[in-house]
């Protein structure tokens, strides 16, 4: 019975095992017969929106000639397009394009198909690919794979689409014999993907990304109906459906999609065979997708091809038309038209067009425009047969080959003719056109190198021979660019090179300089891209090289971060931060780890997590660091919505060698999904830049200072002077990672002026092709052309100077008309040679603008008038549009062009607010165009928008409007992709304003000077001549008040003094100091009697005026502020000081008396025009025919007082009836307070805002209060507030901030500024409801709460709070090295206690620079431990001075000088002056770079320039900021010790002759020292003190000093080998005595 059951059990199975061995085959002597239909439909997710397809309907035959061979006849091919919304309307058929595709299947195809698998393909020879694939599309149907004894399964099978993951699922019919096979591909997991990319090859991805984001996904599904039986299986029917769905924002809403569709059903099958064709049949591969022709055609419209080089020339010669006619939009199109064009033609036809077109410049100009974006092998040739034939200056190669390596696509033709512009001779006799085209052979390289994984080193042997031949010859220029060039191309075969210029792996590269070593790391950054393990271990052994240039070593720390380095290697850099002697590199380091640590990109999720734990292991000093540091400072952010962000970094890499940064780099870097790129760097780099500034007039090395420096150095063991740094400004800027230029300007400039610029550009293609399952290309691009225009007419004199604008008279007319142009489009759809179906997006913006003006310039009178016609005609100042559209096209059927907005025009009916109507009423149903405009806005599902805002500026004649227009899909899903499908348009235009009376011109007219109160009253009194005569004797300064409308502001109530004012044309015109008292008191009527008295009599002189103005100062000061103290409650008809003082008593500010009496002793007035002509004046206005001007002027008031300043500007218009007026004050009181306000509306009292600033204490901190009053402000004002007020909290809680619910005055905001320490403040803002506080915020630069020492050298004694805050910080930018008893405190604030040896000069202060212009040596006097002696050198000068008989001694060059008299030298234009201050004496040479030094007999102080940074020496220290590397001796060695740092600097003397009795000796461990193992004798690095032979020390310190250990039979001799122990290795740390004072009564010494 078992045997019986087991036996069924395997019959069973064997029936199921001879299924899944049989798979789909066609039997031999048959044609099966099948019917095709094929579809492809685009368009967007959502009802009511236009889509765009094709669909290829034909019948096929299939017949098996052999085993494997099969053929394939096409038959009835049609070919529809679909526009419209689907499904209600129809296809529409294309005749003529379906004979085209008709004719490419007139034969047959062959094909090999064995088990369900589809092999090669056979094709006619000619046949266009576009067919072929189309075939394979028919075959990639019966692509099938069945697996043994399993129903479900997975596995990689090739296809179409390339070889991606399939899953499969079986069900078997086996009562009917039939079988249902469903298979599914997901086309974002394949191994091998059939894709082509164009124009990304800067765009990176990042394999190790944890967040997986793809906004392109495809997925394909497909059944299959067979039928079976003994003979085999049958595919009967079969479908296959593919889904693409893009997501630009990557929204899982907002998706454009591509749905394909394809249908296979068995019709009959024929006994006969089909016939075997004759003609011989081309192997065109296996099924996947081939792409060739489709590549060339742009996504534009599509263009029959009938004589190219006719319709090329067509094309320019419209082109230039348009562009002259200002048509940009039509330009930019032909532009993309001739683009195309010159990718079809050939090398023979272009040099054709050439000699056509090369003798005019404007076609010349577009013709090599559109050769360059052209990009084809033929365009790049000839580009390349022109430079070399001279036919292109210097200027059109160097705007051509920048575009055409950009543009040009790389292949082995193409990297052919890129190696030939490299031997180019006219090419290497330029070197701006050299340097592009190596720079553009890297960046070629690189794209070429993109995709396989081995480069050929053939590519790379050009740039390598540069390096190598650089290197030789010893060519820093040549090393940097082949540098550049190789960091271009990006290789890892070129990492073995770029270590030969780097010090760290070759010792030879230390004698290059530092920015070739920075190059050399640059050239680094591409490579990690695909060897990052390697350039990780490379960047961090340079990062960790002490011996390096710190901004090396700072570039290293910038590739470094870019490897994305683990935690482990981000630690290591942190650890090696404690102990690194360069706070330079540890500010940088720690500022980036911070940048990156806040960051949120998630491709930078693991380095931020890292760098958040390593700065915890790093000391806080470093964020307290100040500016003199360097610095990466970080802004940017990241949607995880849409999934795309943007870094913006700045790097500031400062040099020991200067205050400012040597090295700035910034870049801006986007995300987008899994990709990143590098959207632009620029980098600038500054070499000894101060001392180009500066300037070098003065023969230093002819002094006998220099010459006495040099023979101190040679008493200096190991001296090092400082290299010579030759003044050097070097600057590159890369785009999309790709340097493309870079230039060192080393003190030449090169200018070039021309009339007219057009540079028109296509600046981006970006294409991915993938396959569809119908055999046609999904193409999406993105393709922008840009055209910028500058037109100057007429153009600049080849001889024109910027001086001539400094002349007496000069006349100008110019025609200026600056435009831009910027086209975008994006398509989604079938892009090829014969037809295109999709989606396109089009984007514009425009900006455009015609100026046309005559100006005189007169500099001598201080006038300016530009005059310039009036808008006439409407003119489009900017504008951005855009529109999405569903197109059809086909190239033999031009005409039937379809091109519909997806979006349709009209309003879709709400249904909710449809009425029901009665049948008896007439029907008048509404289509889906109408509706009212109000009801749409009013409605929920709106999606149109339209609004205009128009500012009108009547007394020019024009007005101002901003158009905002919008017609979106966002109704059917609010998203930015629905949004942007539509139409989008935002414009600014400028439009004549018509009025009664026509202007004819507008005029604006600049007067400053004494005259300017003269044009202020020829504008009011420009009507009649008549009345200027009968008004000569009016008051000058009641006429300009009444001009400017202020009287009512002012209400001056008494008259005042006048001025003749004669329009003779001989008689010049004065204005006079005059002076009204500002408020009305009970003596104003005395003294207004007075004044009128005077002008019924003769005109007073100046002197008699002045006279009267002080008298009645002196007669009514106290009554005016009694008076003025009464009437502050009218303060709204009052000053703006008055207003501020009355707010003050309410704030207890401390104030006793008004505005009034504390600005001004001397009772200045409200009006600063009553006592002073006003110093500019302005006006603009519009000239009318017959009619009096209109517009507006200006005139600005200024009053200096020796404790305060004054200034008052009025806006007014000139217009009579026109009231509106603006005014402003603002002052500053005393030396603790400044006020201001503003005033606007009908004779400035509508609106008013007022500001107080003042100094004084905060917590017992100096502190400084700004108040901000608005007792009236417009409502757009509000509520531009009231937004700001919302987010201010918010802001405040994300910047650190404390806040506190407390009321306040309603109208009043109050910031507090309290100086805590020189680099910490406390800040307190008070608003109406809240108040936000913050505490120890760092301050960029020191702000000393107290004055120096030296700020005797304030300019004035009244100087104010506000002029020394500006003092302050620019005195805390020069160094201060200063020494008081034992006490020294260096340059760089280091302080350290010696004590110096009596009578042994020390070198204090020197210029190590090449220049050598100073010399400060400093000793201690015998006679008192307290008691100092300086000697200067200066120029030829020897200045001492020292202390005897306990009064101030001064020598100058041997000479006793007394020292009460000041003396000034003079020579070369530098001076030195020698001065008494205080209690000592003091020396100023600016020029030779002491600002100061101060000398008491006690103490001494120096202060540097700023421009001596890192040039100095001496126990002052270099100046350079680096503290850990204070104590630096003069051969470079670090000391130990302070003590040992001191005693290094002593200036040896003769032992007999000299003085000091100390000299230098190298002292050996007199014990045996073990020292690896073996017994030794060690060596100081570096000498000792000890006294002179004959004599013994009687004083000595113990000092630390390092030694170099050698085998204790060792020769070596220290003495003699001296210079050498400073290279050796330091093996030992030893205490010594050195000594400081020495006894020499046994010293012989001969006579």
């Amino acid at each position: 019975m078992k045997g019986l059951i087991l036996a069924l059990v395997l019959a069973l199975v064997g029936i199921s095992v001879v299924y899944y061995l049989i798979e789909p085959v066609f039997h031999t002597g048959k044609t099966y017969l099948y019917g095709y239909e094929g579809l492809i439909l685009h368009g967007l997710q959502g009802k009511g929106l236009v889509m765009a397809g094709v669909k290829l309907t034909c019948k096929l035959q299939i017949s098996r000639v052999s085993r494997s061979d099969h053929l394939l006849q096409v038959q009835s091919p049609k070919l529809e397009k679909y526009h419209g919304f689907w499904p209600l309307d129809s296809f529409t058929p294309s005749s003529k394009l379906t004979e085209t595709i008709a004719a490419c299947f007139s034969q047959a195809f062959k094909f090999e198909y064995t088990e369900g698998r589809v092999g090669s393909i056979y094709a006619p020879e000619d046949c266009p690919v576009l067919c072929t694939n189309i075939v394979r599309g028919i075959l990639n149907m019966m692509q099938i794979t069945i697996k043994k004894s399993q129903n479900v399964y997975e596995l990689q099978e090739a296809g179409i689409e390339g070889i991606c993951q399939t899953r499969y699922v079986i069900q078997d019919d086996s009562k009917n014999n039939r079988a249902t096979v469903s298979k599914s591909k997901d086309l974002t997991d394949c191994q091998d993907r059939a894709v082509k990319n164009m124009g990304m090859a800067y765009i990176r991805p990042c394999p190790t990304c944890p967040l997986k984001v793809r906004n392109v996904k495809g997925t394909t599904m497909s059944t299959y109906k067979m039928k079976y039986d003994d003979s085999g299986v049958l595919i009967t029917f079969a479908t296959s459906e593919q889904v693409y769905q893009v997501s630009p924002f990557n929204e899982p809403e907002g998706a454009a999609g591509m749905e394909a569709r394809q249908a296979l059903v068995l019709v009959d099958i024929k006994s006969t065979p089909m016939n075997v064709p004759e003609a011989q049949l081309q192997n065109q591969g296996s099924l996947r997708y081939h792409f060739s022709e489709e590549l060339l055609q742009m996504p534009i419209p599509l263009i029959r091809i009938k004589n190219a080089d006719g319709q090329l020339t067509e094309t320019l010669r419209q082109l230039v038309k348009n562009n002259e006619e200002g048509d940009t939009k039509e330009a930019s199109a032909k532009f993309l038209q001739m683009v195309q064009l010159f990718r079809l033609v050939t090398l023979d036809q272009i040099n054709s067009l050439w000699e056509q077109f090369a003798s005019e410049p404007p076609h010349r100009h577009w013709f090599l425009s559109a050769v360059c974006a052209a990009g084809a092998t033929d365009t790049f040739q000839f580009l390349k047969q022109k430079i070399h034939d001279k036919k292109l200056n210097i200027w059109e190669a160097a705007v051509a080959l920048p575009l055409a390596f950009h543009f040009v696509t790389p292949n082995k033709q193409t990297l052919e003719v890129a190696s030939s512009f490299l031997t180019c001779p006219q090419i290497q006799k330029a070197p701006m056109l050299r340097i592009l085209v190596y720079l553009g052979y890297g960046s070629m390289v690189n794209k070429y190198c993109a995709q396989p994984s081995f480069c050929p080193n053939e590519l790379l042997q050009p740039l390598h021979d540069l390096a190598a031949e650089a290197a030789s010859r010893n060519r820093a220029e040549d090393m940097a660019l082949a540098l550049k060039a190789i960091g271009n191309a990006g290789e890892p075969a070129s990492i073995k090179r770029i270590l030969k210029f780097l010090p760290t792996f070759s010792p030879a590269a230390t004698a290059l300089p530092s920015r070739i070593h920075a190059d050399a790391v640059l050239a680094l950054r591409k490579i990690a891209r695909k060897d990052p393990a390697k350039v990780r271990e490379i960047s961090l052994q340079i990062f960790m090289d002490n011996t390096l240039a710190p901004n090396v070593r700072m570039m290293a720390c910038v590739v470094l971060f870019e490897t994305k380095p683990a935690l482990p290697i981000v630690a290591a850099m942190a650890t090696s931060l404690l102990t690194d002697t360069s706070l330079q590199v540890a500010s940088f380091t720690y500022s980036h780890m911070k940048a990156l640590a806040v960051g949120r990109i998630p491709q930078l999720y693991n380095l931020s997590a890292a760098c958040n734990i390593a700065i915890k292991l790093l000391s806080p000093r470093l964020d307290r660091l100040s500016y003199r540091y360097s610095k990466v400072i970080h802004a940017g952010g990241y949607s995880h919505v849409y999934k795309a962000g943007a870094i913006w970094r700045v790097y500031l890499m400062n040099s020991p060698n200067t205050m400012f940064p040597s090295d700035i780099i910034t870049k801006v870097r986007g995300y987008y999904a899994n990709t990143a790129t590098d959207i632009i760097e620029v980098a600038l780099r500054s070499q000894s830049l101060i001392n180009t500034i500066r300037q070098q007039n003065i023969p230093f090395a002819e002094y006998d200072t220099y010459k006495t420096l040099k023979e101190l150095g040679k008493t200096f063991l190991g001296w090092k002077e400082l290299p010579p740094e030759d003044p050097l400004v070097s600057a590159y800027i890369k785009i999309l990672g790709q340097e493309i230029a870079f230039v060192d300007v080393d003190n030449k400039v090169q200018r070039g002026i021309s009339g007219r610029w057009t540079v028109p550009a296509m600046v981006a293609e970006l294409r991915h092709i993938v396959p569809t399952v119908v055999g046609m290309p999904l193409e999406l691009s993105l393709c922008g052309a840009a055209l910028a225009q500058a037109v100057l007419s007429p153009p600049l004199s080849d001889n024109f100077r910027p001086s001539q604008l400094l002349e007496t008279n000069m006349d100008i007319h110019a025609d200026m008309q600056p435009k831009v142009y910027f086209h975008m489009i994006a398509m989604m759809g079938i892009n090829t040679q014969y037809f295109q179906s999709g989606l396109e997006f089009h984007a514009e913006f425009s900006a455009n603008t015609t100026m046309k003006f005559d100006a005189r310039v007169n500099m001598k009178e201080k006038n300016l008038k530009i005059e310039t016609l009036p808008c006439h005609q409407e003119v489009e100042l900017a504008a951005v549009r855009s529109e999405a559209y569903a197109i059809s096209r086909n190239m033999e059927e031009a005409d039937s062009e379809k091109k519909t907005h997806i979006l349709p025009k009209g309003e879709i009916t709400n249904i909710s607010n449809q009425k029901f109507q009665p049948s008896e009423v007439s029907s008048r149903a509404e289509s889906w165009k109408q509706g009212s405009e109000e009801e749409h806005h009013d409605s929920i599902g709106q999606r149109s928008y339209a609004r205009v805002f128009c500012r009108k500026l009547s007394s020019l004649g024009c007005s101002a409007c901003l158009s905002l227009k919008s017609h979106n899909s966002a109704f059917l899903r609010n998203t930015y992709l629905h949004k942007l499908v539509g139409e989008l348009e935002a414009k600014i235009v400028l439009k004549p304003d018509h009025t009664d009376a026509d202007i004819e011109k507008i005029q604006l007219e600049i007067q400053a000077g004494p005259k300017a109160a003269s044009k202020i009253i020829d504008v009011a009194s420009s009507g009649s001549k008549e009345e200027e005569e009968t008004s000569l004797y009016e008051n000058i300064k009641a006429k300009l008040k009444k001009i400017l409308g202020i009287e009512n502001v002012f209400k001056v109530a008494n008259k005042t003094w006048h001025h003749k004012k004669r329009i003779h044309s001989k008689v010049k015109t004065a204005v006079t100091d005059l002076w009204v008292e500002p408020s009305a008191n009970p003596l104003s009527s005395s003294s207004s009697s007075s004044t009128a008295s005077s002008a019924d009599g003769k005109e007073p002189e100046n002197k008699h005026e002045n006279e009267e103005i002080r008298q009645f100062g002196k007669k009514h000061g106290s009554s005016s502020r009694s008076s003025k103290g009464s009437s502050s409650s009218s303060s709204s008809a009052g000053s703006d000081s008055s207003t501020i003082c009355s707010s003050s008593r309410q704030d207890r500010s401390g104030d006793k008396h008004c505005s009034g009496d504390s600005e001004y002793p001397n009772q200045q007035p409200k009006f600063l025009g009553d006592s002073k002509p006003p110093i500019l004046a302005a006006v603009l206005r519009a000239i009318r025919r017959n009619e009096q001007p209109t517009g507006f002027q200006l005139v600005l008031y200024a009053d200096r007082q020796p404790i305060g300043f004054r200034i008052q500007i009025f806006v007014s218009s000139i217009t009579e009836s026109n009231r509106w007026k603006l005014c402003a004050d603002a002052s500053v009181i005393n030396s603790h307070k400044a006020s201001g306000s503003l005033k606007w509306g009908t004779d400035c009292q509508d609106y008013h805002i007022a500001t107080q600033i003042a100094t004084g204490k905060f917590a017992s901190h100096p502190a400084m209060q700004m108040k901000l009053v608005w007792p009236k402000v417009p409502s757009s004002v509000r509520r531009t507030a009231r937004w700001f007020y919302r987010y201010l909290p918010g802001a405040a809680y994300m910047l650190g901030y404390s806040q506190r619910q407390q009321r306040g005055p309603s109208r009043q905001t109050t910031m507090v500024m309290a100086l805590t320490s020189p680099r910490t403040c406390d800040v307190v803002l008070r608003l109406p409801e809240i108040t936000i506080y913050n505490r120890a915020i760092r301050l960029p630069l020191p702000f000393p709460s107290s004055p120096g020492t030296l700020t005797s050298t304030l300019p004035s004694p009244d100087w104010d709070i506000f002029s020394q805050t500006a003092f302050s910080i620019i005195e805390n930018l020069k160094a201060h090295c200063s020494v008081s008893q034992n006490v020294i405190t260096t340059f760089n604030g280091v302080e350290f206690n010696y004590s110096m040896p009596a009578n042994c000069f020390h070198v204090l202060a020197q210029d190590c620079s090449p220049e050598l212009k100073f010399l400060v040596m400093m000793k201690r006097l015998e006679e008192s431990a307290d008691l100092i002696a300086i000697n200067v050198r200066l120029a030829s000068h020897k200045v001492d001075m020292y202390v005897s008989n306990g009064r101030i001694q001064l020598k100058i060059n041997g000479v006793q000088t007394p020292t009460d008299v000041s003396f000034c030298f003079l020579v070369a234009d530098a001076s030195m002056l020698i001065s008494s201050e205080k209690e000592g004496l003091s020396l100023k040479a600016p020029e030779y770079g002491i600002d100061k030094l101060y000398y008491d007999g006690h103490r001494f102080e120096i202060q540097v320039a700023f421009w001596m940074a890192g040039k100095t020496c001496g126990i002052c220290g270099k100046y350079d900021a680096e503290k850990e590397r204070e104590y630096q001796m003069p051969s470079g060695y670090l000391a130990k010790d302070a003590v040992s740092f001191a005693q290094s600097w002593i200036v040896s003397e003769d032992a007999c002759t000299g003085a000091c009795k100390l000299q230098r000796r190298f002292v050996k461990v007199e014990k045996p020292v073990a020292f690896d193992k073996k017994v030794s004798k060690c060596f100081s690095m570096e000498p000792v003190l000890h006294c002179a032979e004959g004599c013994s020390a009687t004083r000595t310190v113990p000092i630390s000093v390092g030694f170099h250990c050698v085998p204790a039979d060792s020769t070596l001799n220290p003495e003699e080998e001296q210079m050498r122990l400073d290279q050796k290795s330091e093996d030992l740390v030893s205490t010594v005595d050195a000594h400081t004072a020495c006894s020499c009564e046994q010293q012989s010494c001969s006579a």
